[in-house]
């Protein structure tokens, strides 16, 4: 038996590219520690963008301790190629760039609205000639104000809202 990433494998079960290449899987398999039997279809979508061959030599030429990122990112390519054969994981980096520079437009759009807000409700407590806390001063008769109570309507797209203010 040998060892291969936390489990053990008898030589009876070859590792998934030995497998698909029906070949013996040897003790000393450079797949066999990246691409154990229970995941068939890892090795199957490198192999398919790679070839068994490059596989190898890549392996080979990387010292140990890199190739476990080596064969997890080319895992992910070989994915991204089998889902789309044009682009791979470049269009899925362009579609998730588009999405983050939507959001941040979204998000500047929003601070830019939250200041406006602001200088509104600033504007309108300089108006009211104090604190915006209904506490107004009696009139020349002796007499409080009534609470006043000032809207403010925000009509953006998408977005309706009214800011109220005291």
């Amino acid at each position: 038996m040998r060892e291969m990433t936390g489990r053990k494998q008898s030589a009876a079960s070859p590792c998934a590219a030995c497998k698909l290449l029906r070949r013996r899987c040897a003790q000393d398999c450079v797949f066999a520690p990246y691409f154990p039997s229970d995941e068939p279809q890892k090795f199957a979508n490198v192999h398919k963008v790679f070839g068994a061959s490059n596989v190898n030599k890549m392996l080979q030429e990387l010292p140990e301790h890199q190739r476990g990122d080596a064969v997890s990112s080319m895992v992910y390519e070989a994915n991204a190629r089998v889902r789309d054969p044009v682009y791979g994981c470049v269009g899925a980096i362009s579609s998730l760039q588009q999405q983050i520079d939507a959001l941040q437009t979204q998000l500047a759009l929003t601070q830019a609205e939250v200041v406006q807000l602001r200088m509104r409700a600033s504007m309108l407590s300089s108006l009211v000639g104090g604190p915006m806390d209904g506490s107004l001063p009696p009139n020349k008769h002796g007499v409080h104000h009534a609470k006043s109570m000032f809207a403010v309507e925000v009509d953006q797209p998408n977005l309706s809202e009214t800011l109220w203010t005291c």
